[in-house]
């Protein structure tokens, strides 16, 4: 299908879905972020939510996890001998910091590949602040490598030269890496590549458009990959999708960033427990691995997706949604409740350092393991 195929046709109008976070200021509220949270277990059986888990969304930075079992299972790790660090930001959204860069340009030095074949651009880059300003102050533009989806693009690149691809045009539909991504996908979400919806995303390769209870259920699957009956066509990602999320825990500030990244302090407050993906549009994949929960007892392992419907440009409405799920969902109390605490009810402060106002998450999400038969 074109990338643009359905973006004229008309669409039936969605139900408003319910408020997740109130800004609150002065005890005047002033907006909400409403949204949809759904969580499952690896076989897409509905545990929690709230919301419509039917709500289809376009997947942005959520693919990577699964876009890299591609390079994973061409052989990639043996070929250019990448390490934990060198994957794990394969399957990022970075903060385009100094670590960040210097762990690209060490893989495309192994690798004999060009930075300068990077195609993501460089506008609004890097997120992370303090390493915008420094480059501000010394008059240096920053390049594509410092740009959040380098890390993804990466995975073509060094797929091309894995595979003797010509590089360019790497990002269109139909190169040979990008066809190959898109088979992966399709397979880690128990699909084929014919019936991905396709888009374009924001750093120019295609995206890809699911219901939010598929992106839960691969979120499932990338908890724990050994879950699935071999019978499954998912279980064929498993040993690699393994990998890919062994790295993650092991290098979550590889996966954010070192300042001020939700995904990379969820990761910290709870070392070796979740995964955290976020996507542009405010989309957050968690994959919550088997443990206790606030009950004490070991639940399995699950995936939950959040969508904040105004795509939240202030981050607080993600923040403030993530964390209190989290909490619901019995995966995060006590001390690394506290450790998150900026993240879960964010304040905005005044230019004398005073709190004018605060997010505030209003939501109870539903057992639907217990109201489903």
């Amino acid at each position: 299908m074109p990338a643009a195929a359905s973006a004229d046709r008309p669409r039936a109008r969605r139900t408003a879905p319910p408020v997740l976070v109130r800004q609150v200021r002065s005890g005047i509220e002033e907006s909400v972020h409403r949204g949809d949270i759904v969580e499952v277990d690896v076989n897409g059986r509905l545990l929690r939510g709230l919301g419509d888990p039917d709500h289809i969304v376009n997947l942005r930075s959520c693919v990577k996890p699964f876009g890299l079992v591609a390079l994973i299972e061409a052989g990639g790790i043996e070929a250019f001998e990448l390490e934990p660090p060198e994957l794990a930001i394969m399957a990022s959204s970075h903060s385009g910091e100094d670590l960040h860069v210097r762990t690209i340009q060490g893989m495309y030095r192994r690798a004999n590949v060009s930075q300068a074949l990077l195609a993501c651009g460089s506008d609004k880059m890097p997120l992370d602040e303090l390493t915008a300003a420094r480059l501000a102050r010394d008059g240096e533009k920053a390049s594509p490598v410092r740009h959040m989806c380098s890390g993804q693009h990466s995975v073509f690149l060094l797929l091309c030269r894995l595979r003797g691809w010509e590089p360019m045009g790497y990002w269109l539909d139909e190169h040979p890496a990008q066809v190959l991504y898109r088979e992966t996908v399709a397979r880690a979400f128990g699909t084929t590549a014919a019936k991905l919806k396709l888009g374009i995303d924001g750093c120019g390769i295609p995206t890809y458009a699911f219901p939010l209870k598929e992106i839960a259920k691969a979120y499932a699957l990338l908890a724990d990959p050994s879950a699935v009956a071999k019978s499954d066509p998912r279980a064929s990602v498993a040993p690699a999708l393994t990998i890919v999320r062994d790295v993650m825990l092991a290098n979550p500030e590889m996966v954010g960033g070192t300042r001020d990244r939700i995904d990379t302090s969820v990761m910290k407050a709870l070392p070796g427990r979740l995964v955290s993906k976020g996507g542009m549009e405010a989309l957050r994949g968690l994959a919550i691995l088997a443990g206790p929960r606030g009950n004490g007892a070991k639940a399995p392992a699950s995936g939950m997706a959040i969508k904040i419907e105004d795509g939240d440009g202030y981050d607080r409405g993600t923040w403030a949604a993530t964390v209190e799920a989290l909490r619901q969902a019995g995966v995060l109390a006590g001390q690394p409740l506290r450790m998150l605490g900026r993240y879960h009810r964010p304040v905005e402060t005044d230019p004398h350092g005073r709190i004018s106002a605060e997010a505030i998450p209003s939501f109870e999400l539903a057992p639907l393991a217990e109201l489903v038969r």
